[in-house]
């Protein structure tokens, strides 16, 4: 029994690990508005959601407009600036 409990513990902590340092992903759900190779538009509710897609994106079905799509995607930092904080200014009386 202990040795089925200390295998359980190390799959789970060898999961966690492989898993640790991947951003969230998330999921948008609707019909598909318009199709490109690199592209394609959602809409969720009143909102249009454009989501970019490459070669490596897996796709199950017959994906066309019209049809009804749940995406998982993840948010990718494209650029980063960064701004250097204002000094504060002290008045002199």
């Amino acid at each position: 029994m202990k040795k089925m409990l200390l295998i359980v513990c190390a799959i789970v902590l060898v999961a966690s690990l492989a898993f640790a340092g991947q951003p969230n992903t998330y999921q948008v759900t609707g019909p598909v508005l318009e199709l490109k190779d690199d592209v394609i538009v959602v809409q969720k509710g009143k909102d249009k959601w454009e989501i970019a897609r490459g070669k490596e994106t897996k796709v199950t079905g017959d994906l066309k407009v019209g049809s009804k799509v749940t995406i998982e995607y993840r948010m990718t930092a494209a650029t980063i600036e960064v701004k250097d904080a204002k000094a504060k200014e002290t008045k002199k009386k």
